[in-house]
């Protein structure tokens, strides 16, 4: 698990920007939605009334998320990759 509660959310938006609409639609706004909100991921959400055992859930799906982004990141590195090799052949 990359992302843990403790981490702060300004950290959290700034190193993974995806997260900003994930904890929107979990009803957190966060730096740029609007109401600010400074602290910690668990801060947060004990703020808006989450309990402990949410506020865990929230931290597996977020890393599920960011484990999903890396796989799209990946697949589409590689459909780059594929292309600028087909590019190469074909002028060769």
């Amino acid at each position: 698990m990359e992302i843990e509660k403790d981490m702060t959310i300004e950290d959290l938006v700034e190193d993974y920007p995806f997260a900003e609409e994930f904890l929107r639609v979990k009803g957190i706004k966060c730096i740029r939605c609007g109401e600010p909100i400074w602290g910690t991921i668990e801060d947060a959400c004990k703020e808006k009334g989450f309990t402990d055992e949410q506020i865990d859930q929230i931290i597996i799906e977020i890393n599920q998320e960011l484990e999903n982004n890396k796989n799209q990141n990946n697949e589409q590195n590689n459909q780059h990759t594929r292309r600028i090799e087909t590019s190469r052949l074909k002028r060769d």
